[in-house]
């Protein structure tokens, strides 16, 4: 056959078409806006099979009504809850009649273009798996945060999975296109009845399967978050340990998936990911639950990190999970939580005490001689530096001083030179308002405190402030403050640490006192800002950190400072969930109402 009949009969060949699997319970209120974003993908979507898992709500109504004016959506109503979202899922796989199927949750919905994006790079690349960028949008705020966005900076294709074991951290199944045929012939299955994180399971069976990988930078699925909803989705209601419990075994199970389907590097990958992720994401939080929590917390993470061998902890041993992990392992009861904290925090922070063995290696703590050894070998970019920082309002300038603290020499020997301060918008990551950097100058002989070196205590905080607190409450009217102007930074000179340090600090701790442009904050309204700093060195590297609030009495009050534009600015630095400082603003009249508004509500409620 020639070149042009070829052509002809390709012409004549129905197009490939996509199958959209859509999920829901009890969702009466947004499941017709994700349908309908499933059907406004165009040629593309040859079905919705829209599946209702027996709600209450008069969502299959809804669904029935709609599937009337519109041919391609079948509705298929479960006559009792499965109780989790692997069930539906398959109930809608099974109804597919189309060559390619994504799944996308009746509270989401799918961007412009999404199904088309994916189903020419999985035609294209010849495929069985093809993959996008998800956006997290949290409501109503409507900040967006990409998943995982570096697996999707550009297109790409990965032969096996292998080649790419960083595909294991991206678990999502709603960021995705699938052959059908290939879910088939494999016996790709989710795990059927309540089973939270049965996408990472479902993961885990597609790459045993050693599919061929589509990647494409667009944008193919945004991922509502309602923190404020009466009914969390499964994955954001962390508040019982039976979350946890959960968490670790979809994890263990897509180890055992991997491990027997002979994948070892994709199953050692699958257990880094536990450690780098999900242990530090609930690390973070763990101040926030009670004893009896803690506990069983504990116990469970024990047991599951005793399953890991010495290779699983070989790799890459400074990084700040599996050091998280060995405190955890090596403590038979919860201990160090503040500490712990900061050191799950992004980026991490390993607070003092910086405590040695008798031989010289650097220990944990003298009680729980866990070795930090490895950090000697972490190159300064990814070292977890620790800062303190604490805000002082005033009427002639808002100032901000700093700590940076020595970690076993590697700091002195990289030679710290400025640091840069920049204030990240909470809801706009892209609005930005930078100070210049500050020069880091020398330490004149014998100006140190007396002390050994690198050892240091500070003082931290047993957990962050409940979200809107501050201290007692009260609004502070901020007396004065010294002029503005960034100084010169340099080693520590007895009693120029910040007030809220306490015990000694050794020598190689450097400071700093800088000008906050609180004109700059007020200027967007009412608005929460996350303070990073840039540490650079003097070969040119550097790194990029939080810092850690300090927490002594009256340093995180809520002051009332004069402004000529606004008359006045409401302002209160507080402890983020992992420890970090940042900053609530609110100018005017009506930042002031806002705020007393929003403290109204708490007390209602």
């Amino acid at each position: 056959m020639n070149a042009e009949s070829e052509t002809e009969r390709d012409t004549r060949r129905p197009p490939a078409g996509v199958a959209v699997v859509v999920i829901g319970y009890d969702d009466v209120a947004h499941v017709t806006e994700a349908v309908r974003s499933a059907l406004a993908q165009g040629p593309a979507v040859r079905e919705v099979v829209a599946v209702d898992d027996c709600s209450t709500d008069g969502s299959a109504g809804l669904l029935t009504r709609l599937a009337v004016a519109e041919p391609r959506l079948k509705v298929i109503r479960r006559r009792a809850n499965s109780g989790g979202c692997g069930t539906p899922r398959n109930t809608g796989l099974d109804a597919v009649t189309s060559p390619y199927v994504m799944f996308l949750d009746s509270d989401d919905v799918l961007p412009p273009g999404a199904a088309a994006a994916l189903l020419e790079a999985a035609e294209g690349a010849h495929a069985e798996v093809a993959g996008g960028l998800c956006v997290r949008r949290e409501l109503p705020s409507g900040r967006e945060v990409p998943w995982q966005a570096p697996l999707y900076a550009l297109h790409a294709v990965v032969p096996h999975p292998a080649r790419r074991p960083r595909l294991v951290h991206d678990t999502l199944c709603v960021n995705k296109l699938y052959r059908t045929g290939f879910l088939r012939a494999h016996g790709i299955r989710f795990p059927e009845g309540r089973f939270p994180y049965e996408d990472v399971v479902f993961t885990a069976r597609v790459l045993a399967a050693a599919p061929r990988i589509a990647l494409v930078p667009d944008r193919v699925y945004v991922w509502h978050v309602r923190r404020s909803a009466g009914r969390l989705s499964i994955s954001l209601d962390r508040s019982g340990v039976e979350n946890w419990r959960a968490r670790t075994e979809a994890c263990r199970q897509a180890y055992e998936v991997l491990l027997g389907a002979g994948q070892k590097e994709l199953a050692r990958a699958v257990r880094a990911k536990f450690l780098d992720h999900d242990l530090r994401m609930y690390v973070r939080e763990l101040g926030l639950r009670d004893a009896a929590y803690r506990r069983a917390w504990w116990e469970l993470t024990r047991a599951h990190l005793a399953e890991y061998d010495a290779d699983d902890w070989a790799r890459n041993p400074a990084a700040p999970g599996r050091l998280v992990g060995q405190v955890v392992l090596a403590s038979p009861e919860p201990r160090d939580l503040p500490r712990l904290r900061e050191l799950a925090a992004r980026p991490a922070r390993l607070c003092p005490p910086y405590a040695r063995a008798a031989d010289g290696t650097p220990v944990w703590s003298d009680a729980l001689p866990v070795s930090l050894e490895p950090l000697r070998a972490r190159p300064v970019r990814a070292l977890p530096l620790a800062v303190d920082a604490e805000l002082r309002p005033g009427v002639r300038g808002t100032r901000l001083r700093l700590l940076l603290h020595e970690l076993y020499g590697r700091v002195a020997q990289a030679g710290p030179e400025t640091v840069e301060v920049e204030w990240l918008h909470r809801d706009d990551g892209d609005v930005v308002v930078r100070d210049t950097a500050v020069p880091l100058t020398g330490c004149a002989s014998g100006s140190e405190p007396a002390g050994t070196p690198d050892s240091g205590a500070v003082a931290l905080a047993q957990g962050p402030e409940p979200a809107g607190t501050a201290g007692s409450g009260a609004v502070a009217l901020a007396q004065g403050a010294e002029p503005a102007g960034a100084v010169a930074l340099g080693p520590c000179a007895r009693g120029s640490e910040p007030a809220g340090t306490t015990g000694s600090v050794r020598d190689g701790a450097w400071s700093a006192e800088v000008a906050v442009d609180l004109a700059a904050l007020a200027a967007l309204g009412v608005g929460t800002w996350d303070l990073r700093l840039r540490i650079r060195f003097r070969d040119g590297v550097s790194r990029d950190v939080s810092a850690h609030a300090l927490t002594s009495a009256g340093l995180l009050r809520r002051s009332a400072v004069p402004s000529a534009r606004h008359g006045v600015v409401l302002v209160q630095p507080y402890a983020t969930h992992s420890g970090a400082l940042a900053l609530r603003v609110a100018p005017g009249v009506r930042g002031v109402l806002s705020v007393a508004r929003a403290r109204l509500r708490r007390l209602v409620h």
